[in-house]
């Protein structure tokens, strides 16, 4: 494990680690459904940063810290100014003096990696362009709600994205099987997918690429895809529809996928990488997935925030 402080890549901790991390997510919705709200974070403060917009991320890190009895800050760039008014050095030593706790949701994965240096509390990946590790941890709950991950076949189809970097590189940690499918123009970045093989060969895991979308799904027991244009893309957006068309999930791919279902980390654009039917399905986990954020947050947060500060 590179830092348990920190939570800014499923790659930084041991398949121990995430499976505990696993576990106790497990554990704190089944009490959330009970009624049942431990208050193990009480009296702490998280700083949450967002660069972004933001629903799940934003929610369910405040609620989650909320329910374990903490309170949550929101702050913007607009009131921080990182790089403008103050350094990331700076920012990160200041809320270090404050907080228990930074989550950042930014564009760039190196700022979350300056703010980690800097720090002397944790930093958590809320998102960055290269990674999303807490959508990663809760789409491994929601697979293992229905058959053990390592047994499953999980087929992603799609954008090359931060979403399927965080996929690929917990697949390969825990000795998962994931095709990615992606036309080869958007294939997940070269350094990321030299990382998902060197963590493979230790584990075991499976993790293939394709051009061809029904190739990747075909008797998967997931099938997964995200948006085409991501925050910060939308000048390519009309270019990607129609790059990506023939990656949508819709009826006719997952005839190759019968008994697949289908994962969404939202939000959807309906019609372009998933067609409302299949959205709207009996097939589609996609608020399953959003559910289990909040979990999934809840177990790191308790992890990374009681680790630093007992």
């Amino acid at each position: 494990m590179k830092n348990p402080m920190h939570f800014l890549s499923v790659a930084d901790w041991s398949a121990e680690a995430l499976l505990a991390l696993h576990d106790r997510a497990c554990e704190l919705k089944e009490l959330f459904r009970r009624g049942e709200r431990p208050q193990t974070l009480r009296g702490r403060t998280l700083a949450m940063y967002f660069e972004k917009p933001s629903l799940r991320t934003r929610v369910t890190f405040e609620a989650g810290v909320t329910q374990l009895g903490g309170h949550a800050i929101v702050l913007g760039p607009e009131q921080v100014g990182i790089g403008t008014r103050e350094s990331a050095r700076d920012v990160a030593r200041n809320l270090s003096r404050w907080v228990d706790g930074v989550m950042a949701r930014t564009f760039s994965h190196e700022l979350l990696e300056e703010l980690a240096r800097e720090a002397s509390i944790p930093v958590i990946n809320g998102l960055t362009d290269r990674l999303h590790p807490c959508q990663a941890m809760a789409d491994l709950q929601t697979i293992a709600e229905r058959m053990d991950p390592r047994e499953a076949v999980v087929a992603y189809v799609g954008d090359g994205n931060n979403v399927v970097h965080s996929l690929a590189l917990l697949a390969a940690v825990l000795g998962m099987q994931l095709r990615i499918g992606t036309p080869e123009s958007h294939r997940p970045d070269v350094a990321v997918m030299e990382q998902v093989k060197a963590l493979s060969k230790a584990s075991g895991a499976k993790v293939t690429m394709t051009d061809d979308p029904f190739e990747a799904v075909r008797d998967a027991h997931f099938v997964y895809t995200d948006t085409w244009t991501s925050m910060g893309q939308e000048a390519e957006a009309a270019e990607r529809r129609k790059i990506f068309a023939p990656y949508q999930v819709n009826d006719a791919l997952l005839e190759a996928a019968p008994a697949a279902f289908v994962m969404h980390c939202l939000p959807a654009h309906r019609g372009e990488e998933i067609t409302d039917a299949v959205l709207d399905g009996d097939r589609a986990i996609v608020y399953d997935q959003a559910e289990n954020r909040l979990h999934a947050q809840k177990a790191i947060l308790e992890r990374t925030l009681l680790t630093a500060r007992p």
